[in-house]
């Protein structure tokens, strides 16, 4: 296909971000903490992040298969569309997934600052206990094993919790601090909007010898997601309620669309 020109500049500006990063690398400049969007209340956090996060990605695999999917999927949305229509569309749904992973990020990281703040006014083999039955996945299973092997003779002592104390710290700075990066939340809404618009059309999926209808791919998908996300699998550094949130966002957007008695399909211009 053809590529259309607001797909085609998008390609240009994600790619020139992502060699910009590598060459900035050795000099000492993270550019992805830089425009990568932090959580509000960590001190890297700034506005125009909500903007740039969606043109950085982590590295050329990550920035190879959202570029593939945009040139797929958002050359037809473009021709159907129209170069502003699309646009809005790619900002709003990347917007979108921008305000979901921060709502359920706050929601995670309010649970795990609560459960830790409980430890830390009491920093007692109980309560470490507890908040370690919640979140194994920042500890050491044999380090801890070791540990309470000696703190269960001695369990009111707060001797060994100073040895927790600083890992239970540095995963809430983690938590806080880990910027998100890439056109996934955008890429989903495209996909969404391609099983709206083209349910039909048969997709053949890599690994899956069949062709799957774009609605089941999309439907399927999204319900993948939404599992993995609710998982929330250790070591998973997916963020899938962006991915959900481009999607819900552009199913919303293009319902809005339609009430305003709009057409969606080809022949038809949505200027």
């Amino acid at each position: 296909m053809r590529m259309t020109p607001v797909v085609r500049d998008l390609l240009i500006i994600n790619t020139a971000m992502l060699v910009l990063a590598w060459i900035l690398s050795p000099f000492g400049i993270d550019l992805i903490n830089i425009m990568g969007l932090h959580y509000p209340s960590s001190p890297y956090f700034r506005l125009y992040q909500v903007v740039t996060h969606m043109f950085m990605h982590a590295n050329f695999i990550h920035l190879l298969f959202n570029m593939y999917a945009l040139w797929l999927f958002g050359t037809v949305l473009e021709r159907l569309w129209g170069p502003k229509r699309f646009l809005v569309y790619y900002l709003i749904t990347g917007f979108g997934a921008a305000f979901l992973h921060t709502a359920v990020s706050w929601y995670e990281i309010h649970r795990f600052v609560v459960a830790a703040q409980a430890f830390l006014s009491y920093p007692d083999l109980d309560h470490f206990m507890r908040f370690y039955s919640k979140y194994p996945q920042y500890f050491n299973p044999r380090a801890v094993s070791a540990l309470l092997s000696q703190w269960e003779l001695v369990p009111h002592s707060t001797q060994f919790a100073q040895q927790v104390i600083p890992v239970i710290r540095q995963a809430i700075e983690s938590k806080v601090n880990i910027p998100i990066v890439g056109a996934s939340g955008a890429i989903f809404g495209l996909l969404l909007a391609f099983g709206m618009l083209f349910p039909d059309v048969p997709l053949f999926i890599i690994f899956i010898p069949v062709p799957i209808k774009a609605k089941y791919f999309v439907i399927g998908y999204g319900l993948l997601e939404l599992i993995n996300g609710i998982s929330n699998i250790p070591g998973d550094n997916i963020a899938h309620f962006a991915h959900l949130g481009g999607m819900i966002f552009g199913y919303i957007l293009i319902k809005y669309w339609d009430r305003r008695g709009r057409p969606r399909y080809g022949g038809w211009t949505m200027q």
